[in-house]
């Protein structure tokens, strides 16, 4: 897996990202952080809205603006943290977000699930079976 000090900076630079959360509805912010192959960390943080169904969860973000950024793949480790007292992993839609961008580069990055007290370390592949992705699709 991965040794304490990556885990620590990953979800150091989720925190760093939950203090951008716009959670006016719901008060729960949330955090994350994606590290790729070349060493890139790209952060995001949770966007909600009014009309509940179109706010932005934090992974969903940071997957969007790494693309946006030319990331394709390299995908090696996540960190997701919220404001509750328990660590949080990704929501479905969110799994299959990362899925798709780690997909690209044959890659099963480590989730690290975070609090403020705790990180839990657990592959994509263990919190997503059997997912459908662009490999899929040949």
């Amino acid at each position: 897996m991965s040794d304490d000090s990556d885990r620590d900076e990953l979800v150091i630079a989720a925190k760093r990202a939950q203090e951008n959360a716009y959670a006016p509805y719901s008060k729960f912010r949330v955090g994350a952080a994606l590290r790729f192959a070349d060493g890139t960390i790209v952060t995001g943080a949770n966007v909600e809205n009014a009309s509940y169904g179109l706010s932005l969860c934090a992974e969903a973000m940071a997957v969007a603006k790494a693309m946006n950024e030319g990331h394709r793949g390299g995908l090696e480790a996540v960190a997701v943290i919220g404001s509750g007292k328990q660590p949080i992993a990704p929501c479905g839609r969110c799994r299959q977000i990362l899925f798709e961008l780690a997909d690209l580069g044959g890659t099963d990055p480590l989730i690290w699930c975070a609090s403020k007290e705790e990180a839990e370390g657990v592959l994509l592949s263990e919190l997503f079976p059997r997912a459908f992705g662009p490999g899929s699709l040949d």
